[in-house]
C-alpha cells in the first residue's frame, strides 16, 4: 500500500463520497457534496438517522451499513473511496527459523531464515507463524462495474 496517501486531501476533496471505516465499533464517517436529500438518501428505509457530525463537515451513520453505503454510492455516483485502517501481515515459521541453508520460501524472503528466533511472532504450528505491524491507514477507489 503506498504510504504518501494525502488521505486529507482524499477527505476534502468534493467529487467522489469518501467512508472512513473507523476501527472498532465506531460508526462510519461518511463525506459527500452537498445535496438536499443527502440525509434522506443516506438513510433510505433504516430505522436510524444519519448523524451530521458539523465539525467533520461529515455524516455518521452505523458500521453495519457498510455495504449498503457502498453500493447505494456505486449506483449514484459510480465510485466511492474508502478509507480504513489496517494491519500488514507477515507469515512465517519455526522451520524457516531453524533452517540451514539458504533456500526460503516465507514471506520474511529469508530475513528470519536460520536466525533460531521466534521474536515478535506468534506461533500457529510448526509451519506457521505470524507477526502483526502497527495499524495504518489504507484507501481504495471503487469503481461502479459496466453491465455486459
Amino acid at each position: 500500500m503506498e504510504q504518501d496517501v494525502n488521505f486529507a486531501a482524499i477527505w476534502k476533496q468534493p467529487k467522489i463520497p469518501v467512508v472512513y471505516r473507523r476501527s472498532s465499533n465506531q460508526p462510519l464517517m461518511i463525506r459527500l457534496s452537498y445535496a438536499p436529500d443527502n440525509k434522506i438518501w443516506l438513510k433510505g428505509s433504516a430505522r436510524n438517522r444519519p448523524k451530521w457530525i458539523k465539525a467533520n463537515g461529515c455524516w455518521e451513520v452505523p458500521k453495519a451499513w457498510f455495504d449498503e453505503i457502498i453500493e447505494k454510492s456505486l449506483v449514484r455516483f459510480g465510485r466511492v473511496y474508502v478509507i480504513q485502517a489496517y494491519r500488514a501481515q507477515e507469515k512465517c515459521a519455526p522451520a524457516c527459523w531453524d533452517a540451514k541453508g539458504y533456500d526460503c520460501e516465507c514471506s520474511c524472503m529469508g530475513k528470519n531464515h536460520g536466525t533460531r528466533s521466534a521474536g515478535a511472532w506468534r506461533i500457529v504450528s510448526e509451519t506457521l507463524a505470524v507477526k502483526w505491524h502497527e495499524r495504518e491507514l489504507a484507501c481504495r477507489l471503487i469503481e461502479r462495474r459496466n453491465s455486459p
